[in-house]
């Protein structure tokens, strides 16, 4: 009896401390695997989350400075004439510095010390080519009555050639034997640059010249087209545009063409019922609250139109004639043009990042990028515009800057005052100045 109690207690007492030990360690193994479970969820979540807080922040940044850009655009805007060439300018710079940075190999540019500096070089030289005469109008006082800068406006395309050539045959002497192929490259970009930047960033200029209209409506037409392309792609797009952009899609294109076509009617309407933004510039000093009146170019004066038979039969015989801005016709021309053409320039841009495998051209934009990024089709558009209005809409008006800058280039000075002569004698006669005016000033003139 005595040997099977102590059996049985010995059984008892295993069991018992079997039954102790169970869930004392059960319990303390069911924590550490139920936080091995949940480190292993936070590590698959974690960049998840990182991603999504990257994200975030920078939908938030690109969104302050999109506000931020439209707010300095219109108090740029409103500024006047020469703020908005002094942006253009300072687009162009930055745009050209972007992508000339995108051949630099710096390992080589230190070998080859002169291989930046000719790269601007070649932008100052042709700063002074293409912008220097385009303000001569506005500083003719100060030009004609300074012996050096009359010298540069009266030799311009002479000195503009020389500054060329120097740059030529300094190029060619600092070739250097084994980087023969990065610096003809490196001129290729440069002189590529010059052409679809520099140039088509001086018509721009031109176009603010000619009126500021001129400037803003097709630049805000490539920002509402590119609008409308992405809000049609997203909402109806089903058929690729092009391969080196493959988030373009057909639909987008041709609904951003129609939506932007609309906005252009529209913008033009409004926009062209104010002088300060249609008037050709008459000084630099102009702004928003302080501009001269001026007779308004034709395309902006209603015009009243007789219709085509045919549509006049649709109606009725109830509408015969209509009366409309012809400007309403040339911003549906310019919509056109940023619809079908200049999204292409933003094209050759994805394919110029794609060739260098880079994202943007720079960071130039928080949350934009670079300042190419943004204005790729600005370019492209603002060079357009130009040339359409030289062709369809220019008056070819001559002013008084003009004709004082072909005078003093094209006639001597015994010329010159035969010229001043003749127009003292016309003012003589439209009773201007009086006879004996006309005779002291002549008598001056003679001595």
């Amino acid at each position: 009896m005595s040997k099977s109690n102590n059996k049985r207690a010995d059984v008892d007492v295993d069991v018992d401390t079997a039954s102790i030990k169970t869930p004392a360690t059960s319990a303390s193994i069911t924590p550490s695997i139920s936080k091995t479970e949940n480190d292993g969820k936070s590590s698959k979540n974690e960049p998840v989350v990182n991603e999504k807080e990257k994200k975030k922040q920078a939908f938030i940044t690109r969104t302050i400075w999109t506000f931020v850009m439209i707010g300095a655009f219109f108090v740029i805007l409103a500024s006047g004439h020469l703020p908005i060439i002094v942006m253009v300018l300072l687009f162009q710079f930055l745009t050209f510095k972007e992508i000339i940075a995108l051949t630099s190999e710096p390992a080589r540019d230190k070998k080859i010390p002169y291989n930046r500096s000719l790269n601007w070089y070649f932008l100052i030289a042709t700063w002074y080519y293409l912008d220097f005469p385009s303000f001569v109008d506005f500083f003719q006082e100060e030009i004609f009555s300074n012996k050096f800068l009359t010298l540069l406006i009266l030799n311009h395309k002479i000195i503009s050639y020389s500054l060329y050539i120097a740059g030529f045959i300094f190029f060619v002497w600092t070739l250097k034997k084994g980087y023969y192929k990065f610096q003809f490259a490196q001129l290729c970009v440069t002189h590529m640059t010059l052409l679809l930047v520099v140039f088509q960033a001086h018509l721009i200029i031109g176009n603010i010249l000619n009126g500021i209209f001129w400037f803003f409506l097709p630049s805000a037409l490539v920002i509402v087209n590119d609008i409308f392309a992405y809000v049609c792609g997203i909402t109806f797009g089903r058929t690729q545009l092009i391969e080196i952009s493959p988030k373009k899609t057909v639909e987008g294109f041709v609904g951003a063409w129609i939506c932007t076509g609309i906005a252009a009617v529209i913008g033009s309407l409004i926009l062209s019922k104010s002088d300060y933004l249609i008037c050709p510039a008459q000084n630099l000093s102009t702004h928003l609250y302080n501009y001269p009146s001026c007779e308004p170019n034709p395309v902006f004066i209603p015009q009243v139109y007789q219709l085509p038979q045919n549509i006049i039969d649709l109606f009725g015989g109830n509408i015969e004639l209509i009366t409309f801005k012809p400007v309403y016709f040339h911003a549906a021309i310019l919509a056109t043009f940023a619809s079908l053409i200049a999204p292409f320039g933003g094209f050759f841009a994805s394919g110029l990042k794609r060739a260098f495998g880079i994202k943007d051209f720079g960071d130039t934009i928080p949350g934009h990028g670079g300042i190419t990024d943004r204005f790729d089709c600005q370019f492209l558009m603002g060079s357009f515009t130009y040339l359409y209005y030289q062709t369809f809409i220019s008056n070819h008006n001559m002013n008084l800057g003009k004709v004082l800058q072909m005078a003093i280039i094209n006639l001597s000075a015994p010329q010159l005052i035969q010229l001043i002569k003749s127009i003292l004698r016309y003012l003589n006669r439209e009773g201007v100045i009086d006879d004996d005016k006309l005779h002291s000033i002549v008598e001056l003139l003679a001595n």
